[in-house]
């Protein structure tokens, strides 16, 4: 019995230790606020609010100077415009897992999700 409660008390001890050292990874790009996270499909039937969060890889980005990237979820993929948000995806490497928030906007029948903050 006492071995078993000292077994206890220790697995509860290193699971608090691995808790309480765990940093968020990644690097974040411009602002980052909570949103709802949606899928590609999800923003393109309309079902979505305005501000959004994706989660995907990035597939394809503007080789000049990062100002847009395409981003791909199990759903589909999507064209994310960063310039209105002051960072560039130039020293982002193409197909890295990235999560991006932004507002939906519809140009024509494109639509494109317009990026506050992205998470890599």
């Amino acid at each position: 019995m006492r071995k078993a409660a000292l077994l206890l008390s220790f697995l509860v001890i290193l699971s608090l230790g691995i808790v309480g050292c765990h940093k968020p990874s990644g690097t974040v790009l411009g602002k980052f606020p909570k949103a709802s996270p949606a899928s590609v499909l999800a923003i393109r039937a309309g079902d979505t609010p305005s501000l959004v969060s994706i989660g995907g890889v990035m597939v394809e980005k503007c080789p000049v100077a990062g100002c847009w990237l395409k981003v791909q979820d199990a759903t589909g993929t999507i064209m994310v415009d960063t310039k209105t948000a002051g960072f560039a995806v130039v020293n982002v490497p193409l197909e890295s897992k990235v999560t991006v928030v932004g507002k939906i906007l519809s140009e024509g029948d494109e639509v494109v999700l317009e990026a506050t903050g992205l998470r890599y």
